[in-house]
């Protein structure tokens, strides 16, 4: 059986820790990473995520201050801050639009979404979660995309939150949910370290 290429992505992609600290991305392949990353789902359309790219040796030295010092943050050639923003309800038409003109929704059923996301969401820790599951889907996305683009990444969760927040001028209603080092890779990564059986973690009923 012939294998699908984005079945080998998955199978070979890695956390890497060494990076090529001589390689740059440029601004357009930046947008185009982001531009798949967000094809990943949210609910109701939300997107309610946002992804700062960090490309300049300043602004990857001030992170990995934040970022206890690890030194993916300023060896990868573009290290991003992936937001997941509190969902916006109210922003569910206006985001739907497209979508009604072109016929494939009425405008009766996007009113309804949004009366749905207004009611979900009425509970902070509800929004709170959704705003991580966007940017988590997103950041996982951005990492497959990486790997087919014959990037390498290495997503981190070990960075002073509040500090990434003030120092990035984040808004209220964004929470920097992870970081991800994108770039070239150089010697010395791991292979994909081991997984566990299915047995273990799978289910069927």
């Amino acid at each position: 059986m012939t294998i699908h290429p984005s079945i080998a992505l998955i199978e070979q992609r890695v956390s890497a820790n060494a990076f090529d600290a001589s390689h740059t991305i440029d601004v357009a392949d930046i947008e185009a990473l982001v531009r798949l990353a967000t094809r990943a789902p949210t609910a109701y359309n939300l997107q309610n995520w946002r992804f700062l790219a960090l490309r300049s040796s300043e602004a990857k030295a001030k992170l990995r201050q934040l970022a206890y010092g690890q030194a993916k943050v300023s060896e990868a050639a573009v290290t991003f801050i992936i937001c997941g923003t509190l969902p916006d309800a109210e922003s569910v038409v206006a985001r739907l639009t497209p979508f009604i003109t072109s016929g494939y929704m009425s405008p009766q059923m996007a009113s309804s979404w949004q009366e749905g996301a207004l009611a979900q969401y009425a509970h902070p820790q509800t929004a709170r979660d959704e705003a991580v599951r966007s940017a988590s889907l997103g950041a996982a996305t951005l990492i497959h995309a990486a790997q087919a683009l014959g990037l390498v990444s290495g997503p981190m969760v070990g960075f002073d939150a509040d500090g990434v927040t003030r120092e990035f001028g984040l808004g209220p209603r964004e929470i920097p949910v992870m970081l991800l080092a994108v770039g070239r890779a150089a010697p010395g990564n791991w292979p994909q370290k081991p997984r566990r059986p299915l047995a273990e973690v799978l289910e069927v009923s």
